[in-house]
């Protein structure tokens, strides 16, 4: 897995000194100190799934492009297999797999989103980002935390919310928690 954050830190940094943007402007546009922008520009540590983001829409490249270093190149349709996504380990705890790689110009974000049994708070730090986020369980039981609240959410259970409120997953119970995420 570090090899990997390593590839996504060398991409964002390659395309950050292409777009002449400082570190110090990336991460006062992130809203983070600038010490921690390096420390994800070098590779240090892992960088959430809505910092990466964030980066991608500051930088004016699709995400896929800082996930896999391949543009997409599909404009009418795309279609993704069954567990064929292109998947990333962003946290710990969370696994995210790519629904639609290869579409150009997205006006969204898809994924499927699994979080581990026995995930806690303590290694499932709250995310925010802009926009808008729709979630949808697919298995296990899951915990959203949204700014002051914590709703719990069974399979077929659905919620849409202001992403830029702090927000968190956890998978209740004995088994992982599987969810449709859409990020507007």
């Amino acid at each position: 897995m570090q090899e990997k954050i390593k590839e996504i830190s060398s991409r964002i940094h390659e395309l950050r000194e292409l777009s002449e943007i400082s570190s110090e402007e990336m991460a006062n546009y992130l809203n983070i100190p600038v010490e921690t922008y390096q420390q994800y520009d070098t590779g240090e540590v892992d960088i959430p799934a809505s910092i990466l983001f964030e980066i991608a829409q500051f930088l004016k490249v699709d995400m896929t492009l800082l996930l896999t270093g391949e543009e997409p190149r599909m404009h009418i349709f795309t279609v993704t297999r069954k567990d064929k996504g292109p998947t990333v380990e962003r946290r710990e705890a969370y696994k995210y797999q790519n629904l639609a790689p290869n579409f150009i110009h997205k006006k969204a974000e898809t994924f499927i989103v699994e979080v581990e049994a026995g995930s806690t708070d303590a290694n499932n730090p709250m995310n925010s980002h802009p926009g808008q986020e729709f979630d949808l369980v697919l298995e296990g039981t899951l915990k959203v935390k949204i700014h002051d609240n914590e709703i719990v959410l069974e399979e077929g259970d659905s919620i849409y919310f202001d992403s830029s409120y702090g927000h968190g997953m956890e998978a209740l119970g004995d088994k992982p928690a599987k969810f449709l995420a859409m990020i507007v």
